[in-house]
């Protein structure tokens, strides 16, 4: 009986150690594929992350460059008459407008009060370079005998600048010239 038992105690202990040995590789598993999912899950985040900061970064590129001299609108516009009274010239308008991320509608008017010798209108694209802006592009245009000079077009530009529209507008009757300007805010063409 004492043989019996001392065997049974040895099987016993035996199947611990071998339970042991099962659990510890279950363990073993259960640690591995916890982990693995752990840095799986961290490797997500890092990535989804990182995405996230470049689009962050882009954007804010554009808001620190935007001052009072732009708007975060598609559209601007600026409408102006002679600074002193006039006879001739009744206002000056320019206006642009974003189309695509590359293209942009310009337009410049021109209007007297009645039918002139002779009107006039400049047309300048301006683009912004860091932090300034500069003539990209000019049109110069006149009209003979007539009361109103329009011109609108669509432009293509380097895309991600801002850009705005200068405009100068004058009626000429006889000797007298009255003129204006106009510039509108500078709006965002790009992604």
């Amino acid at each position: 009986m004492i043989f019996f038992s001392r065997f049974y105690v040895f099987y016993m202990d035996v199947g611990k150690i071998q339970k042991r040995k099962e659990r510890g590789k279950y363990l073993k598993k259960k640690t591995l594929m916890r982990s693995g999912i752990g840095v799986i899950a961290a490797m997500c985040m890092v990535l989804g992350m990182s995405s996230y900061a470049v689009q962050a970064s882009s954007l804010m590129e554009r808001v620190e460059a935007m001052t009072e001299e732009e708007t975060d609108q598609d559209y601007a516009e600026d409408t102006n008459g002679p600074r002193t009274r006039s006879n001739h010239l009744n206002y000056g308008h320019s206006s642009i407008q974003k189309v695509d991320s590359n293209k942009c509608y310009v337009e410049g008017r021109t209007q007297a009060y009645h039918v002139c010798d002779k009107l006039f209108l400049d047309v300048t694209l301006e683009q912004k370079n860091d932090g300034t802006y500069s003539a990209y592009q000019t049109w110069s245009y006149t009209a003979l005998s007539d009361s109103s000079l329009t011109k609108g077009f669509n432009v293509l530009v380097p895309k991600n600048h801002y850009y705005r529209v200068r405009g100068y507008h004058a009626a000429q009757d006889g000797n007298i010239k009255e003129s204006s300007t106009t510039l509108t805010k500078g709006i965002w063409i790009g992604n």
